[in-house]
């Protein structure tokens, strides 16, 4: 699966390096990039959209 998620809370690649970490507490193989200018998180995941926003929440950040 495919997602694309607003995260305005992310204003750095430390946010892109902590956000990718999370999102693979639940799946490892996942693939995740993060663009600090848009806030946009782009993740291809076998997780589903509940559990990589929960995640990307419980590490602190909103996803709009």
């Amino acid at each position: 699966m495919k997602l694309q998620l607003k995260v305005p809370g992310m204003t750095c690649g430390g946010c892109v390096n902590t956000i990718t970490e999370a999102i693979r507490t639940v799946d490892a193989k996942a693939t995740v990039q993060g663009d600090p200018k848009t806030k946009i998180v782009s993740v291809e995941t076998q997780a589903s959209e509940a559990a990589i926003k929960d995640v990307i929440t419980a590490a602190g950040y909103q996803v709009a």
